[in-house]
């Protein structure tokens, strides 16, 4: 089963960028890394997240929200689990962050998938 939103050109392309990703230590240093975080500005104790900071490779992370956009497209029409949890996102944070969110997720997923050397499954088999 193939990561929806990755298609051959984005793996191809993480895997050109990071390997086998162990320059990483957990997903969201990938996702950050890609520029896929929000920005945290603190002062006098509270913090306040920002917008995406779009640091690092900007080809990866263009690839990565193009698919989290196609991703969107095939939710509307779709009833499993995870396309639920989409449209869902949508309603509840609008499009744009939705987007930001899927394909900070993909990122995710693809550093786990990378790094433990395994084939992707969306829910583990118990």
């Amino acid at each position: 089963m193939e990561l929806k939103g990755v298609g051959p050109t984005t793996a191809c392309a993480l895997v050109a960028s990071i390997g086998n990703a162990h320059d990483f230590k957990n997903g969201r240093q990938l996702a950050a890394w890609l520029g896929l975080t929000p920005s945290q500005y603190s002062s006098g104790g509270k913090s306040k997240l920002g917008r995406i900071t779009k640091a690092g490779d900007s080809y990866l992370r263009t690839l990565l929200v193009q698919g989290a956009r196609s991703v969107l497209i095939g939710a509307e029409k779709r009833t499993d689990l995870f396309s639920r949890w989409v449209c869902s996102l949508v309603e509840r944070r609008g499009y744009w962050r939705a987007v930001v969110a899927i394909a900070a997720k993909n990122a995710r997923l693809c550093w786990a998938s990378l790094h433990y050397g395994d084939d992707f499954r969306l829910y583990s088999a118990s």
